[in-house]
């Protein structure tokens, strides 16, 4: 799994941190204290980053959904017979 953050060039660091944490799914707090701030400031740099758009993408490989097989690897290219 990849976690891909679109209009992250818009976002300051500390709010990219942030961001990614939180689309993680890690509670304000955890955030807080892996980051060494206030719960509050965690809250400012995430509400100034929903404020700039960026938006979160996560992308999962077919693979690991058991979605392809041997038969799929070949789809799209042209048999040469």
């Amino acid at each position: 799994m990849k976690l891909e953050v679109r209009g992250a060039e818009k976002l300051s660091l500390r709010e990219k941190q942030v961001v990614v944490y939180k689309e993680m799914g890690l509670p304000a707090a955890e955030i807080a204290r892996r980051l060494k701030m206030a719960q509050s400031t965690v809250a400012t740099l995430y509400s100034r980053a929903r404020a700039k758009g960026y938006e979160a993408v996560i992308i999962i490989p077919g693979e690991a959904l058991g979605l392809f097989t041997e038969e799929d690897e070949h789809f799209g290219e042209e048999e040469n017979d």
